[in-house]
């Protein structure tokens, strides 16, 4: 197998901007009007031929690449660079109708039909021999094509279906199952299967939990969650090494980081040889920014802090969200500069050009139904000129004095069926504590639980329910070192096989925090607790003993009036933090902006948390989301967007990009 000559592709040189570009669906006159376009508009990337299976196979073993050679070549000689893709999202009909075992079918027993995209289970072995002969038919033919830089296996793994329940994943699974335990009885063990009589005496005893009239075992839950994401990193490997012997990085698109709950992205971030992150807006949030910024993070946390690829975004509506909401004025170019404020070199969207017909008509596109007399073209050349300008900017890192702890397993865990509140929520407590540091502009990383998180001043634990004692021994030994940790309740519950840690809760963080919970109070749907201090929480009450740890706040009423809801545990050279209910809001921000404070964290002070702050390499961003100038003082160097200096503030909806000095 050759070397990969890089994690990032050498080329496009500088920002790569372009988008998903789907020339089939086209006549070659549009499809030359499209180059012309593209030039125009600065682009030297597009991803191509992502579902376009059945025009390179149209029968079995029949292959035709003589259109794709034509358009490759075309875009080459404009100077654009190729992402090209294996299109397995879309399996051919004539492959549908002879092996309709490849169809996936869902937990209740329902058989996925065709006509839609992600439609062939990722266990299937004529799915997989099928796709791998097609990958050896397109590195044969284009892996020494110069436009092609890189390759793109599938589309979006794990959406919109991430688990199926077909015979062939059952087959699979119960190798799976024997490859992780070994021993029936260690798999009876570990999920507690004297419970409820479920003890398994055979292998084949075993099937997927299906849906059921009453709760299925958790701890089978969470290992087909866990063997599901394995089948589809399977799946992509498969096709990975194939592409890998021309030597150029292989990617697959991730199906939005932060949303993409079906996906144990750890698990895949050392499989692929660049990160790709495909980001789409919740246009009815009045704060979506914020959740964009969120998405950005996760993935340059996933690429190691290094470049990663913003694969697709939209210029404006989305078709698939109940309500296609328009972007503001100057929207697209904040969100795409935010995301390479971020880490991403790249600016890409879906879709070049909006398509005339089928399920996504209603996309944003760079070239709309309109055409090129539009606002949102003349937004797309502008903003491609903004990215050219930016090309000093490739290559750079962002790095973070605080890290919130973000693990699938957990979030698979916490949200699985007879848990003490329906309110509990993997989502709700990140997003609680990410959109708190963003206003206090805190760059913020993600990380493992087991993860190497000693160069960070402070790490946040906002919703580890379940937690192993590997990983909980690591935060121990970050906080006995000098660092600052920060727990949310129901964290550290169990283990990861949803068994409950012995002795009291917080089970494996006990020690730690200086603490134990003698029991949870979960509150009534809008029920609130008040603290002293003036601050609220919802959702959740407990009533914590102290060991060590010193009370901070208490609760003032409900369930547990007066005792200790915030604690700090002097724990080594190191301090733990716990908070005992669902703060929010400016009540979030006001105890986490003590506790920033404690552990010397840096950020900048008296800006609106309407101004965005992010620092990669020497250039310091700033993105303006309010409708009023900001002023910014302390930052000085000359603005890349402008070639001026910068003039110490920033209008309402603009952005600088300042070079500073020091850099």
């Amino acid at each position: 197998m050759g070397e990969i000559v890089s994690e990032y592709p050498a080329l496009p040189e500088g920002i790569a901007f372009g988008g998903d570009y789907n020339p089939e669906q086209w006549p070659r006159e549009v499809q030359e009007e499209d180059v012309r376009l593209m030039r125009q508009a600065g682009v030297n990337l597009v991803s191509l031929s992502i579902f376009s299976w059945v025009l390179m196979e149209p029968r079995e073993g029949v292959y035709e690449f003589g259109w794709l050679d034509q358009i490759v070549d075309r875009l080459h000689h404009a100077g654009i660079s190729v992402n090209l893709g294996t299109p397995t999202a879309v399996p051919p009909a004539w492959f549908s109708a002879r092996y309709p075992g490849a169809f996936p079918v869902t937990r209740e027993g329902v058989r996925v039909g065709s006509g839609g995209r992600q439609n062939a289970c990722s266990s299937d072995p004529d799915f997989r021999a099928a796709g791998a002969r097609l990958a050896e038919q397109l590195v044969t033919r284009y892996g020494d094509h110069p436009a092609v830089v890189m390759w793109h296996v599938h589309n979006e793994y794990g959406a919109p279906l991430g688990e199926c329940y077909c015979p062939s994943s059952v087959a699979a699974w119960r190798e799976w199952l024997r490859h992780r335990y070994e021993s029936l009885d260690a798999l009876n063990t570990a999920w507690g299967t004297t419970f409820w009589g479920q003890r398994y005496g055979e292998w084949d005893e075993i099937d997927a939990p299906r849906w059921s009239h009453t709760v299925v075992n958790p701890a089978q839950r969470l290992d087909y969650a866990r063997f599901a994401n394995e089948e589809h990193l399977s799946h992509y490997r498969l096709q990975r090494e194939i592409l890998r012997r021309c030597g150029k990085p292989v990617t697959t698109n991730f199906a939005g980081t932060v949303n993409c709950k079906s996906m144990d992205l750890w698990r895949w971030a050392p499989e692929l040889d660049v990160i790709a992150n495909d980001h789409y807006l919740d246009g009815e949030r009045p704060d979506n920014h914020i959740q964009l910024a969120m998405s950005a993070d996760l993935s340059r946390s996933l690429a190691g802090g290094g470049p990663w690829m913003l694969m697709e975004h939209s210029t404006g509506g989305i078709s698939w969200q109940p309500r296609g909401i328009a972007k503001r004025p100057g929207e697209m170019r904040r969100n795409s500069l935010a995301h390479v404020a971020r880490g991403s070199d790249s600016v890409l969207f879906f879709q070049w050009r909006a398509s005339r017909y089928g399920a996504e008509k209603w996309h944003s596109a760079m070239v709309p139904h309109v055409g090129t007399d539009s606002q949102i073209w003349r937004d797309v050349v502008a903003l491609g000129q903004d990215v050219r300008r930016l090309s000093p900017v490739r290559g750079s890192r962002v790095t973070g004095e605080v890290a919130i702890v973000w693990d699938w397993e957990s979030y698979w865990a916490i949200e699985l069926e007879w848990r003490p509140s329906a309110d509990l929520s993997f989502r709700e407590r990140v997003d609680a504590f990410y959109e708190a540091l963003w206003r206090e502009h805190v760059t913020t990383d993600f990380v493992h639980p087991s993860a190497d998180i000693s160069a960070y001043k402070l790490v946040v634990v906002p919703s580890s329910y379940l937690l192993t004692e590997g990983s909980a021994k690591n935060l121990q030994r970050y906080v006995e070192a000098g660092g600052h940790l920060l727990v949310s309740y129901f964290s550290g519950i169990v283990d990861e096989n949803d068994t409950v840690h012995e002795g009291p809760y917080p089970g494996a963080l006990r020690e730690v925090l200086g603490l134990a919970v003698e029991e949870f109070h979960p509150l009534r749907e809008r029920e609130t607790v008040a603290l002293t201090g003036g601050a609220m929480g919802r959702i959740w009450s407990e009533r914590v003993r102290l060991a060590r740890a010193v009370a901070v706040r208490e609760f003032a009423d409900g369930p547990d009036a007066g005792h200790p809801a915030v604690t700090g545990n002097g724990f080594g050279a190191g301090t733990a933090w716990y908070l005992a209910t669902a703060l929010a809001g400016d009540d979030l921000r006001g105890l986490l902006g003590e506790v920033l404070d404690r552990a010397e964290v840096r950020r900048p002070r008296g800006l609106p948390d309407t101004l965005e702050f992010v620092r990669r390499g020497p250039h310091v961003f700033l993105i303006n989301h309010g409708d009023a100038p900001v002023t910014v003082a302390g930052v000085s160097g000359t603005d890349l967007l402008t070639g001026a200096l910068f003039p110490g503030w920033v209008p309402p909806g603009g952005v600088a990009v300042v070079e500073t000095p020091a850099g």
